[in-house]
């Protein structure tokens, strides 16, 4: 997202991370990989490279409801929280650690990578660039991909380092075969209720019986903006929305001081996914920037990856209640 709020322990970590996706992987490395070779308790979050057990645990997290974020191949606090939510689904005793209960439940004989064939459709509508000033962006009709590799990395729920890490000198071209995550389907169901957990950093969504349906990681406010309190209601869903920025309700953007209203597409400021809230001008919403999901701070809203908040969104309807917890 362009209206991110970095510290400076966030960026450096951003940093970091940024820049350490540049090894080859082999998809055989990948769907071949031992999840028991991960610590249970300490994973190394000092990695510089991509893990492909750790890719492989993600994958298997997506697919059970418990969503890691950014399939990136780096043991960072959104896996330990996912698996924490995997095991709240499971029914189990939840404390984060990968044993080896947790192991023999995520256990599938499904490859957790798959072939994908580029289609025509997949290179259509590409944006050159997204700037990064609000009033640039209402220019443009529509803020959409700016690549190809965009557009599969967020459609596998990939970060777009990996997905090139795992197709070495490939250019995404139409017709091209390339590997990719396989995350499974989305979450179905009727939401009744969601729990959004500030100091979790996750958004929790149960059914009308009170099971758990699905566990998101989130930044949730800042301490400059922080997230509203209580509990409230889901007014409406609105997929790939506009954005209206109005400095005197929300925040100051650069010098920009009118207000601005920005075409809807997943680069958008708040995603391909908004749900209002009926506390207003608060709602949760996608990015355009996943890896950056609890990494920075937003400016008050619930901010999800795009495909969690489009698997949210789904099953939400205007009534549920919206809780925010400690």
């Amino acid at each position: 997202m362009k209206n991110i709020i970095l510290t400076a322990a966030s960026l450096a970590a951003t940093l970091l991370a940024g820049g350490a996706h540049a090894a080859e992987i082999q998809s055989d490395a990948v769907t071949g990989a031992s999840l028991s070779s991960i610590p249970q308790t300490r994973p190394d979050e000092t990695a510089v490279e991509p893990d492909p057990a750790i890719v492989h645990l993600q994958i298997l997290l997506d697919r059970a409801g418990a969503s890691p974020g950014v399939i990136d191949g780096f043991y960072g606090e959104n896996v330990s929280k996912a698996v924490f939510g995997f095991e709240t689904l499971q029914g189990l005793d939840a404390d984060g650690d990968l044993d080896a209960e947790v192991l023999n439940r995520l256990k599938s004989d499904v490859p957790v990578l798959r072939d994908y064939k580029i289609t025509p459709e997949d290179g259509q509508g590409l944006a050159d660039s997204i700037p990064e000033d609000y009033a640039k962006m209402v220019e443009m009709g529509k803020l959409g991909y700016t690549s190809t590799a965009e557009r599969l990395a967020e459609r596998f729920h990939m970060d777009e380092d990996l997905l090139s890490a795992l197709n070495p000198g490939s250019d995404f071209a139409v017709g091209e075969t390339v590997s990719v995550a396989d995350p499974g389907d989305p979450v179905e169901g009727k939401v009744a209720r969601i729990e959004v957990g500030r100091k979790a950093a996750q958004v929790r969504a149960f059914s009308g019986d009170d099971t758990l349906l699905a566990v998101y990681p989130a930044t949730i406010g800042s301490e400059e903006n922080p997230a509203p309190s209580g509990t409230h209601e889901v007014k409406g869903v609105a997929p790939m929305p506009t954005y209206t920025y109005n400095p005197d309700l929300n925040f100051q953007q650069d010098d920009n001081t009118e207000v601005l209203e920005i075409a809807g597409g997943p680069n958008n400021p708040v995603g391909s996914v908004w749900i209002d809230l009926s506390e207003p001008t608060y709602g949760i919403h996608g990015t355009p920037e996943p890896a950056l999901i609890d990494k920075v701070g937003s400016h008050g809203c619930v901010r999800l990856t795009n495909w969690d908040a489009e698997e949210l969104g789904a099953m939400v309807d205007p009534g549920v209640t919206v809780e925010f917890i400690n």
